[in-house]
């Protein structure tokens, strides 16, 4: 057996690994590189294989960064199937159609610009540019999913088969476990996925795994510990009251899928409790209305506070004051309304989608509150929002920051470093190498010095490409 790092090796984007056992090819995750435009767009149609060779695809979460660049395998070749757990299908049926209209919009958006430049001179004719993958690239990818619960023990050939833990990540999310046996012999390598925090809202917790010999471990928050700066709902209330007795809006920045289903959960209890006013909750995001309709289906994935709703016959996603609104004039309605309310809306970085929208509307009220719930990367619009910049660029054009900005940190769907280490604990006496991937360079170095310290284990982070023999 031989495993390669093709994706989010000393990187946190692209999740691809590959596991060539008994002249079989399978992948553990496909996802989609975002960075740069032109190392993205190569990274993503350059496949280090012929797609038509994989004989099977596990995929830990619907994440884009771990699902995103399916459909582009499937363009290229790959016909086989894609194995994930029910929810992680259904919220892919919905990301994934999301991505490709993205693509098809970008690249239309790009050849209208060059055209314009083309006419003006400015640009000699390059041709048009081609979306990374199409709607219909999307539904092919979408019909070869092939659903397999957690725990559901799943034969991948004579030598190989995997079973699936909770990760705690997001609705759905999974640790895998590949079983390796032959001439006697039996091997466990487990592949972490994205390993969530304990005690979110939603999502049970990540599982303990089993004893393994080898462990391929994300690394994201590898060099730092989440801080706790109270109960995350006596914080959002704290907020919520504070931005109401101004009379202002509360305007939230959130990601469609996972944050935006935490934050409603977290928003019913308060109203239920009467810890904040009933004012008006408003969910804008197409996406997000999709995503949620999944995580309504999948009961299943609950933890038992939200299992507590359904036992009482509500609905967790829904209570009185909760709108979701889908159509844009909808959307652009809420403009004309005096608080106090919340927005919630996507992009999570604020980079794109209605969220642009609501912030150039609000964010020179000082009654009003920017509520930022998640890392906002550097030079992306969010960033500059939690730099509290005192005017930030909004399509283009520089608007004044007067609002008020509050960080819900606790939110984090990343289990930090203590917390990353005390889940490799039930297994880690018997693994004799950890493969650190989904991380920078920086964060994978700490995590594995802690890691080394701890539990006397050999720990790499490997190259790009960089492939080991498994023994």
């Amino acid at each position: 057996m031989r495993i390669t790092f093709w994706g989010a090796a000393r990187t946190v984007t692209g999740s691809m690994h590959e596991v060539a056992v008994n002249g079989n090819r399978y992948l553990l995750d496909c996802g989609l590189y975002q960075g740069r435009r032109g190392e993205a767009n190569q990274r993503n149609t350059e496949f280090p294989f012929p797609p038509s060779s994989v004989s099977g695809l596990i995929l830990s979460h619907a994440h884009i960064d771990h699902s995103g660049n399916l459909p582009t395998l499937v363009r290229k070749g790959y016909s086989g199937p894609v194995y994930a757990t029910p929810a992680t299908s259904d919220l892919c049926d919905v990301m994934l159609r999301d991505s490709a209209y993205l693509q098809e919009k970008d690249a239309a958006y790009l050849n209208k610009r060059r055209s314009r430049r083309r006419a003006l001179k400015a640009e000699e004719d390059g041709g048009e540019v081609e979306p990374l993958y199409t709607a219909a690239d999307a539904e092919d990818a979408i019909r070869l999913f092939q659903p397999v619960p957690t725990h559901s023990p799943k034969i991948l050939d004579a030598v190989l088969s995997y079973e699936a833990y909770d990760a705690g990540h997001i609705l759905g999310s999974t640790s895998i476990l590949l079983h390796y046996h032959r001439d006697g012999r039996r091997i466990r390598i487990i592949y972490s996925g994205d390993v969530g925090r304990p005690n979110q809202a939603i999502v049970r917790d990540p599982e303990p795994l089993p004893p393994a010999d080898y462990l391929i471990m994300e690394s994201t928050y590898g060099d730092r510990l989440h801080k706790e700066e109270g109960a995350v709902a006596d914080k959002l209330a704290t907020i919520v009251n504070r931005t109401f007795q101004r009379g202002g809006k509360l305007i939230v920045p959130a990601f469609a899928v996972g944050r935006t289903q935490q934050l409603i959960v977290l928003l019913h209890e308060l109203v239920g409790e009467k810890r904040i006013p009933a004012a008006p909750v408003f969910v804008d995001s197409p996406l997000a209305i999709d995503a949620t309709k999944v995580f309504r289906k999948h009961t299943e994935c609950y933890d038992a506070g939200t299992r507590e709703y359904l036992l009482e016959g509500k609905d967790p996603f829904g209570f009185r004051n909760l709108r979701y609104v889908q159509e844009a004039a909808e959307s652009k309605a809420l403009n004309d309304l005096r608080g106090p309310f919340i927005i919630i809306s996507a992009s999570g970085m604020c980079e794109a989608g209605r969220i642009l929208h609501h912030l150039k509307n609000n964010i020179e009220d000082p009654r009003n509150t920017v509520l930022v719930t998640g890392f906002m990367a550097e030079n992306t619009l969010g960033r500059k929002i939690v730099e509290k910049m005192a005017e930030v660029p909004i399509f283009g054009e520089p608007v004044r920051l007067r609002a008020e900005v509050a960080k819900l940190n606790e939110l984090s769907g990343h289990a930090d470093q203590r917390e990353l280490v005390n889940w490799v604990r039930p297994m880690a006496r018997s693994l004799k190498k950890i493969f650190l991937v989904h991380g920078e360079p920086a964060q994978s170095a700490a995590l594995a010095a802690i890691l080394k310290a701890e539990y006397r284990v050999e720990v790499v982070a490997p190259e790009r490409g960089e492939s080991f023999e498994i023994q």
